[in-house]
């Protein structure tokens, strides 16, 4: 990992970090101290990519920038950036997966849902947080889902907020196969 450093006009490429601190120290505007001497080290050992940049003093700072790219024309160029963050593929959480993974048999899903509820006193509607648990048969998680939502819809207010089946607030298992 090679580090790129700027400050107005003065730039550098190094492959260490002693070489930056060098490189910065020569500056005498920039006034290295022990606190950003640290500071430099840890964003250098850190895992972040993306570019750290430090205040000299007011609308003035010099910008230093992790890469890969061997010498600075490389680098001019754009030989080695990093894919965007939002660009590299996320793995799929094993909850998801097993939500549409078909396998016919019981089982027990948990909800927790905002059910609509009149406040005897003074005539007046309240969401309430209420947590629901049932057993079903059903052919996939998502299945488990839908039969609960729709079994809910008919026996609570139809102003009632039910959650996602991708959300935190429905978790299912199954329980076995069917007889």
């Amino acid at each position: 990992m090679n580090l790129y450093i700027r400050y107005f006009d003065k730039e550098i490429l190094v492959d260490n970090v002693d070489d930056a601190i060098a490189f910065l120290a020569d500056i005498p505007e920039i006034g290295m101290n022990p606190v950003l001497e640290e500071d430099i080290r840890n964003y250098c050992a850190s895992e972040v990519f993306y570019p750290k940049r430090y205040k000299v003093r007011p609308r003035v700072y010099f910008i230093i920038i992790k890469t890969d790219a061997p010498t600075m024309n490389d680098f001019k160029e754009k030989r080695a950036v990093h894919p965007p963050l939002d660009k590299i593929e996320k793995p799929v959480a094993p909850a998801l997966v097993r939500l549409n993974e078909e396998l016919f048999g019981w089982y027990e899903g948990a909800l927790d849902f905002k059910r609509v509820l009149l406040v005897p006193g003074t005539g007046k509607f309240q969401y309430r947080d209420t947590h629901f648990v049932a057993h079903c048969k059903a052919m996939s998680g998502m299945d488990c889902y839908n039969r609960i939502v729709e079994y809910l819809r008919g026996r609570v207010d139809e102003r009632s907020q039910f959650p996602s089946a991708k959300g935190k607030n429905f978790k299912f298992r199954y329980l076995g196969e069917c007889k």
